[in-house]
């Protein structure tokens, strides 16, 4: 069942969202060699805490850490740890927060140091179709009509979409009707419609699309060990389409 928001749910999750852009905007800030994912992720629970919410991820279906860190080949959900990041690496980062019983959720992929010419074409590609499938996220529209505009962006450009995971809606859960594919043809699914939510989430491949889930239960990586880039936004459908909620105003 779809849940429609209300203008006042909507400004929850706005607030909650707001801690999520400020923790992505210090890790553009704290991601550099030497840093090991469980650095990045305790600075991350401590600034969440400092700001009154508390992480989403952590207990979910027993997940140990605040948030996931997916490094180069990893696609998501990889627990932080001892890792360091080296030079030229790639690292996404997932970040979930509840705030007044609302959830915001947003990922980006940082590059570490200075990367080759193609790992940056990557992150461009992965991040411009988020943005593209958000142009599609509108009333009157199919919800396809994300998941065909993501999946034509990314494969035009000589890339894959992962399939096995998706979007999905979110607002007192982190994750609710309706799931959002990021590949399939326009014009099916639903009809998007004022006060949806949801979190559009690209996640895409520099080699195959087919991706397979490590001995930890949670971190997903790509089947033939090439890169990966993921990111994603919460937004809210408006009458004029959709509202960014994990943005710094």
């Amino acid at each position: 069942m779809i849940i429609l928001k209300s203008a006042d749910e909507i400004a929850a999750m706005r607030r909650a969202g707001a801690i999520v852009a400020e923790c992505h905007a210090r890790l553009a800030e704290w991601v550099k060699p030497g840093v090991t994912t469980q650095q990045l992720n305790d600075m991350v629970a401590d600034l969440i805490a400092r700001r009154g919410g508390t992480p989403s991820f952590l207990g979910y279906r027993g997940y140990p850490a605040a948030i996931c860190t997916s490094v180069n080949e990893e696609v998501v959900h990889g627990i932080p740890g001892p890792r360091r990041l080296e030079e030229g690496d790639i690292v996404g980062i997932d970040i979930g927060v509840i705030l007044d019983g609302f959830h915001g959720d947003a990922a980006y992929t940082y590059p570490v140091g200075q990367v080759d010419a193609e790992t940056r074409r990557l992150l461009q590609v992965a991040e411009e179709a988020l943005y593209i499938g958000i142009a599609q996220a509108k009333p009157g529209q199919r919800l396809s009509d994300i998941s065909h505009a993501i999946q034509w962006h990314v494969e035009a450009a000589g890339f894959s979409v992962v399939r096995q995971f998706v979007g999905h809606g979110i607002g007192r859960s982190m994750h609710e009707d309706p799931q959002v594919p990021n590949f399939g043809p326009p014009g099916r699914g639903v009809r998007l419609r004022p006060g949806m939510t949801l979190a559009i989430e690209p996640m895409v491949n520099a080699g195959t699309h087919e991706v397979r889930v490590l001995e930890d239960g949670w971190t997903v990586v790509t089947a033939d060990g090439a890169n990966s880039a993921h990111f994603e936004h919460t937004v809210a459908l408006t009458e004029d389409g959709a509202d960014i909620l994990t943005t710094l105003d």
